[in-house]
């Protein structure tokens, strides 16, 4: 095992992602090659069980809810874990292995059914990774450029996620053209290539990463919420309010192509979200380490909420395509922001836990989030729905509450303020 390095960043160096140390570096570049896999193949799944399988969606709501679900726990776990042996980069490389195992069943996979058991393997794999990665970054730089960390890695992520869907768009256009469904053959090219990025993120964090003595207390953490402290599961409270109604975007993707896209002009719309998303993410997380936090996540869900009006009103493609490019100011400036926030709430020993806790949250209620979205949308039984707005018209209004409770929560503290 790699010897331990402590945080290479003090508050006395410049403001630059030059001066983020190693392990910052390590663990985008993995999460870059990571999303280039993932997201190749997960925004076109939705189209793969609509077009190919002919699985509705209330079903396709179920599996994406229970993808996320049925992980949470672990995230929890490992990141208990990752406190417990001090150690956080072998559980990511774990974690990360085993959604890259995962991808090759993808191909063969001719059921929902089997679909849904491939992505919930996947699922696991980020269950295992995220908390402990997520400490890492925080445990590797200090509070002063804590927001450029995480906005940097998450920019890193989405410029993988942006590079995937161009990769995903050139096979397309090679295999299909401007067929408006997705063919299986293609979907399977596209599993097939997504293999190379997700062995390539493994190898880089096992190689690139190395651990950073946790400092704090030697007592053994507890897997405890009231351990965590008020002002963190104040914060976990409202972010649940917002996560409700912020079903999976795999209904953003079945929106685009019910408002006439073709499978080209949703992966065009999902690059250019990814290309905002990722230009935002770290001048926002470096703004958020001098306005503070919070007042950037209430931003960003209030611009989320305008954006899911627009997506319930939308009547054309092009409509959905500049509102999917807006979505991306959203996801920039609030996402990451709110990973930093955790760190700034819970001490430097229980971050893994605290990290296990917060995605664990966001994990179950994705269940219920795209339950409720597909049943707005499909119906159940004899029961039509209310039709495809309903589901954008329900999370907008959940995140004007969301936003509403933040701005009235005062917590302490000058980052998080």
């Amino acid at each position: 095992m790699a010897t331990p390095v402590r945080a290479a960043v003090t508050a006395d160096k410049p403001v630059s992602i030059w001066s983020l140390p190693r392990n910052i570096w390590a663990v985008s570049f993995t999460s870059f090659f990571m999303d280039i896999s993932s997201e190749m193949v997960l925004n076109i799944l939705p189209l793969f069980l609509a077009n190919v399988l002919g699985v509705k969606t209330n079903v396709i709501g179920l599996i994406e809810g229970i993808a996320e679900a049925t992980a949470s726990v672990l995230k929890v776990f490992s990141g208990w874990l990752s406190d417990r042996l001090r150690q956080r980069k072998w559980l990511a490389v774990i974690g990360y292995g085993l959604s890259a195992v995962s991808k090759p069943f993808f191909y063969i996979a001719g059921t929902w059914g089997a679909v849904a058991g491939v992505r919930w393997v996947d699922r696991v794999g980020k269950g295992i990774r995220t908390a402990p990665r997520d400490a890492l970054v925080a445990d590797s730089i200090d509070a002063p450029r804590r927001g450029l960390a995480f906005g940097f890695h998450r920019a890193a992520d989405t410029a993988g996620a942006m590079v995937g869907l161009i990769i995903a768009l050139v096979v397309v256009w090679l295999a299909q053209s401007t067929r408006m469904t997705l063919s299986r053959a293609t979907f399977q090219t596209v599993v097939l290539v997504s293999m190379v990025p997700a062995f390539l993120a493994v190898l880089t964090l096992a190689l690139g990463a190395r651990d950073v003595p946790v400092k704090g207390t030697q007592q053994l953490p507890k897997v405890s919420f009231k351990g965590l402290g008020r002002p963190f599961l104040t914060f976990a409270a409202i972010v649940s309010v917002f996560t409700l109604g912020n079903s999976a975007d795999a209904f953003l993707v079945l929106r685009a192509q019910e408002r006439g896209l073709n499978v080209l002009g949703v992966l065009g719309m999902l690059v250019t979200f990814n290309l905002i998303y990722a230009l935002i993410s770290t001048p926002a997380g470096s703004l958020s380490d001098r306005i503070g936090r919070r007042k950037l996540i209430i931003a960003g869900w209030l611009v989320y909420a305008a954006i899911y009006l627009g997506f319930g009103l939308a009547r054309a493609g092009w409509q959905i395509w500049l509102l999917y490019a807006l979505y991306g100011v959203y996801y920039g400036a609030a996402y990451g922001t709110a990973n930093a926030m955790v760190a700034d709430l819970v001490p430097a020993e229980l971050r893994g836990t605290a990290y296990g806790t917060y995605n664990a949250l966001l994990g179950i209620l994705a269940f219920p989030a795209s339950l409720i979205a597909g049943l707005l949308w499909d119906g159940i039984g004899g029961w039509a729905g209310f039709g495809p707005s309903a589901p954008f018209f329900f999370g907008g209004a959940l995140a004007l509450v969301a936003a509403v409770a933040m701005w009235a929560w005062k917590p302490a503290g000058a980052a998080s303020a």
